[in-house]
């Protein structure tokens, strides 16, 4: 420094910025900084980090909320509120819940066939309605099983069983707390009715369907071939609830809870009809025994072991199907002094109606008297020569061929 110079002033240079804007010749010089200026700064810190601490939080929330809930802050997955145990009266899992503990799976192993159908239920002593060809392949020493739908398993005798009504009772011993389902009146089912099925399909234990009533007294002949035993005769209840191999015996349950039907067949899609167990699957055409039908069979196989059949003491030529049922040629045709006989039927006469319905063929005329009990009057429309005759029956049974 030369002697003469005044001394350069340090806070200038201190705040000397050689990037800055050059400052007006006549301006002050900033304020050096004071107490005010320093407590403001510290503010600003002391802001910035407590920012910084409130976002770590945040953001370490709304990860662990994305991963406890799938998704970013924005989606949050709803929760259902808590719905009631019970449901209402009539409804279809109030009907499930109070056939299911009277429903049970048959399981028939024989030496040569095996299968799996359903039943239900008839009393507290172990009485139990299902199908004859379900029990069929345990005949002859083979050996039946009974699956309740909590699981238990034990070993059923079979009490009595009918080929034609294609029904049987089997028996369980030493089960207590049995359900017993309460029987309707099939006779006044109307066509639209709601009903439910309950059974097995493919051994599948309390599977439920629903469907309606679409049709009633539709004919339906069913066995007779792998079973060995004769072809069954039903004047059926049709409904379009799913109905498939392994339902057979199982109940078909009206709106109340009432079993109105026995589930038995269903024509599959080739147009081929016979017990459902033959058949592939379920196309809505199912077809089940009336229970007045069934509950009359079902006693007489208690009492007795076997049941009787209405009969109207005629053979029957298979030739007449499409026409109606014709009466076979010769003397022995018609039983003497049996109900037929009685009534003025003749050997060759062609059987047109009965009870007002039209009937087509031999099977269609034995279909309708199965559909009565002995002892009941019948109404039949004939064709002889070439005019039509009404005559009225009283029909027989078997128990007294």
């Amino acid at each position: 420094m030369d002697k003469g110079e005044s001394p350069a002033r340090p806070d200038l240079w201190a705040r000397y910025d050689p990037w800055a804007a050059p400052a007006p010749q006549d301006a002050p010089p900033p304020p050096p900084d004071g107490p005010r200026q320093r407590r403001g700064r510290r503010r600003l810190v002391l802001v910035v980090a407590l920012v910084s601490l409130l976002a770590g939080t945040a953001g370490g929330a709304t990860g662990a909320r994305y991963e406890r809930e799938g998704g970013s802050g924005t989606l949050v997955l709803p929760e259902a509120a808590p719905a009631p145990g019970d449901r209402p009266p009539g409804s279809l899992a109030d009907l499930a819940a109070r056939t299911l503990p009277g429903v049970v799976t048959l399981h028939a192993d024989g030496d040569r066939e095996s299968g799996t159908g359903t039943g239900f239920v008839l009393d507290r002593r172990g009485h139990i309605l299902t199908n004859n060809h379900v029990v069929a392949p345990a005949l002859d020493g083979g050996d039946l099983a009974v699956v309740f739908g909590g699981g238990q398993g034990v070993r059923a005798e079979v009490i009595g069983r009918d080929a034609g009504y294609d029904l049987a009772v089997v028996r369980v011993r030493g089960v207590r707390g049995l359900t017993a389902l309460p029987l309707g009146d099939s006779d006044q089912v109307q066509v639209g009715d709601p009903v439910v099925a309950v059974g097995s399909p493919f051994d599948l234990a309390n599977t439920v369907t629903s469907g309606i009533i679409s049709a009633k007294e539709r004919p339906v002949t069913a066995g007779g071939e792998s079973t060995g035993d004769g072809v069954a005769y039903v004047d059926a209840l049709q409904t379009d609830a799913p109905i498939n191999p392994g339902n057979s015996g199982g109940p078909l349950v009206d709106e109340r809870g009432r079993v109105i039907g026995i589930n038995s067949a269903i024509r599959s899609a080739d147009g081929t009809g016979a017990d459902e167990k033959q058949q592939a699957g379920s196309v809505g055409l199912g077809f089940a025994i009336p229970v007045n039908q069934a509950r009359r069979v079902a006693g007489e196989l208690i009492e007795h072991g076997h049941a009787s059949h209405p009969v109207i003491g005629v053979s029957l030529d298979p030739r007449a199907d499409g026409e109606g049922a014709r009466i076979a040629a010769g003397q022995r045709a018609v039983t003497p002094h049996g109900p037929a006989d009685r009534a003025g039927l003749r050997p060759g006469d062609l059987v047109t109606r009965a009870d007002g319905r039209p009937v087509t063929s031999g099977d269609d005329l034995i279909v309708r008297i199965r559909a009565h009990r002995p002892g009941d009057e019948l109404r039949l429309t004939y064709r002889r020569g070439g005019h039509e005759h009404v005559t009225r029956l009283t029909l027989g049974s078997s128990e007294d061929s």
